[in-house]
Order: structure tokens, then sequence, then C-alpha cells
């Protein structure tokens, strides 16, 4: 009699025993979600650093001149390197350095690079995807040759102008992430004029 009373004591106990095993994975599987969206989600936690490399397509979009007369390329490779932190969830500083290449132009050449600081901004959609945005300034530096019929100003110029825009961020892991970035630039070039400089480029991020 003993023995069938603890058999069915066991039997009825065993549904709660299952019920709880079950209810114990089903929490410590969305405690290892949420710290997994958290992990992804941690670009968005102040006090997060990051360092990054783009690489693109820059768009000179500064006069050709002599009447259409030469030869002209609008586009080069950019080279982007930058690093930043966020003080919130939301914004943040960043430092970067970009190499807009080289253009045939006017019968010569323009090179252009330049050092930028930004605010800068993400609105996370959900744990892995970010729009993003930046608006800052840029000190940079532009050498120009060009035939002498072309009518354009020629020599090195250097000076401050301001930087802008706009991009994408998805986070791959919790370390990193893969971007997208339309970026533009006013540079100042021989003669004080000031021009604008496209720049649309993709990368990774490395946050630590």
């Amino acid at each position: 009699m003993k023995t069938q009373i603890i058999s069915t004591k066991s039997r009825a106990a065993f549904p709660r025993l299952v019920l709880l095993a079950a209810g114990l994975t089903l929490a410590m599987g969305a405690a290892q979600a949420q710290t997994s969206a958290m992990a992804k989600n941690s670009y968005y936690v102040p006090g997060t650093s990051y360092i990054g490399f783009n690489v693109g397509e820059s768009n000179f979009k500064a006069p050709n001149g002599g009447f259409g007369r030469f030869n002209s390329e609008k586009n080069d490779t950019s080279y982007s390197i930058y690093g930043g932190g966020y003080f919130n969830k939301n914004f943040g500083m960043e430092l970067g350095y970009t190499d807009f290449g080289r253009i045939e132009r006017a019968g010569g050449n323009t090179k252009a690079y330049g050092i930028d600081l930004s605010l800068v901004g993400k609105l996370p959609v959900n744990d892995v995807f970010a729009v993003t945005g930046r608006v800052g300034a840029i000190y940079g530096h532009t050498d120009t040759t060009a035939n002498a019929a072309a009518g354009i100003a020629t020599g090195t110029e250097s000076g401050l102008g301001i930087s802008y825009g706009v991009g994408a961020e998805y986070a791959i892991n919790t370390n990193w992430s893969a971007v997208v970035r339309y970026d533009e630039h006013k540079l100042k070039f021989a003669g004080g004029n000031k021009e604008t400089i496209g720049n649309t480029s993709i990368g990774l991020k490395y946050k630590f």
C-alpha cells in the first residue's frame, strides 16, 4: 500500500515537474534573447566608443571651366577612417579623416582630403538596425592644377567648411556593424570658392 501511495503521488507530481521545467526553459530562453538583444543594441548605450573604415566614391561638384573644352572626371575612389562615442542613447561625437581622391579637371588635376568633427545621431528602428545622421565642420585641403585656357584658379587651399550626411547601420553581432553613408562636404578651393564634394560609402564599425 505504501508503495502504491508513493507511486500515486509521484504520478501526480510529474505534470507539475514537467510544467516547472518547461517554465524554467522558457524563462532561460527569454533571458538569453533579452541579453542578445541588449548586446546588439549596446551601440546605443551611453559611453559606447567605436572606430570605422569606409570605402566609397566621391563626387566633385566643382566647375570644369573652359566652356566644356576639357575632359573632366567627377568621381574617384574615397577612403575614410573615423572614431567616436555616444553621450546617450541617440547622440555622440565623431572625428574622421577622408581622402576624396583625385580627378581630371580643366586640363589638370584636382585632389582633396579633410578632417571633420561632427555631432552624430542615431535613431534605432529595432535591436539591429538604425538610421543615422551627422552634421559638423571639416577642415579641408585641396590642390588644383589646370590648363591656363580653362580660366579657373589653381594652387592649394585650406579652410573650414560645413559637413553633413545621412546613413544606415546594421549590427552584425555584438561588436561589428555594417554601415552605408552619404555625406556632403563644403571645401575651399583655389581662388577662395567653396565647392561641394559628395561621398557615398560603405564600411564596417567596431565598437568597444
